[in-house]
């Protein structure tokens, strides 16, 4: 049985792929071009791709496709219905990411209000070794304690984001883009509300109709002078425009590991802002801790094996 991996470079150098060989025949590409697509798949009958499209002319042409597994949660990058129509199996993985988006997140946040890049360059700048005193508070450096912050977002991600902001002492409310979400542990406001009480929100929402544009350039404005916006989401959520004039004019803070065109394409106004100390910035990690890689390999592993009935 031949089984490819399509894009094996979205899952870093380092990833041990040396499981998917029990299986069958195991080949891998780094990277796969739309072009390329038919050309790599060929006769496989389980192929793995984590944002390769594979649709309707995809599954046409490759008529011994049995098994996808994306390996991701999103599954935006193959036709469901089209699949489901075909008898072709679509498999994810969800829940391995948590704690490495989670630490992400923070990582961006404490960035930010304390300053690192600022004290940081102080320091080997040689400009501390000159100082006449032991310290140096050029710029305020703030707590979590007691800061009210705001979730968008209240799944898997959003709870665990939740009790750590908790266990720093904030005050936690939550926007449920849905509706449907209520949880008794913490508030739930309208986003008028969180946008213009918060101190600090975070996303952690899927990009679907009803996020889409969700933050744009009202609810920037509705933010506190000095306030944090993450995007640990989807780009298409915020609106980057918005976002690249409110970090200038308003003294609003953003930390974010998405963008709405990925890879970051040269044109973005958030490559251009006047104020990058305002902006932190990681090239989509939030996800792919190595345990979180290896957690993810694992369970596609797991996905094969229920569908060969093992």
């Amino acid at each position: 049985m031949k089984i490819v991996l399509l894009d094996a470079k979205t899952l870093g150098d380092d990833a041990d792929l040396t499981l998917f060989k029990q299986f069958g025949h195991f080949e891998t590409f780094d990277t796969t071009a739309l072009h390329e697509r038919l050309e790599h798949i060929g006769d496989a009958k389980i192929v793995l791709t984590n944002k390769v499209l594979i649709d309707k002319e995809v599954m046409d042409a490759c008529p011994n496709l049995g098994l996808i597994c994306v390996t991701a949660t999103g599954m935006n990058n193959v036709d469901l219905n089209y699949a489901k129509e075909k008898g072709i199996t679509v498999k994810n993985v969800a829940g391995y990411s948590t704690a490495s988006v989670t630490q992400t997140t923070f990582t961006l946040a404490l960035y930010l209000i304390g300053q690192a890049a600022y004290y940081d360059q102080y320091v080997k700048s040689g400009a501390w070794v000159e100082s006449s005193i032991f310290t140096h508070l050029a710029r305020p450096i703030c707590e979590i304690k007691g800061k009210k912050w705001g979730i968008i977002g209240l799944g898997t991600i959003g709870k665990e984001v939740a009790k750590v902001a908790s266990a720093f002492g904030a005050q936690v409310v939550y926007f449920s883009t849905s509706g449907a979400n209520n949880d008794a542990q913490y508030e739930r406001v309208s986003l008028e509300v969180m946008m213009k009480t918060c101190d600090i929100v975070s996303i952690h929402a899927p990009l679907n109709e009803a996020t889409k544009g969700l933050i744009g350039t009202e609810e920037l404005a509705w933010m506190k002078k000095g306030a944090l916006i993450l995007n640990m989401g989807r780009g298409g959520i915020v609106d980057e425009h918005a976002l690249a004039l409110a970090i200038d004019t308003k003294k609003i803070y953003a930390g974010l590991d998405v963008v709405a065109i990925e890879p970051m394409q040269e044109g973005n106004p958030l490559l251009h802002v006047k104020h990058s100390d305002r902006l932190a910035m990681s090239p989509h990690i939030a996800w792919a801790s190595v345990e979180a890689r290896r957690e993810l390999i694992h369970l596609v592993g797991e996905n094969i094996k229920d569908y060969l009935g093992q």
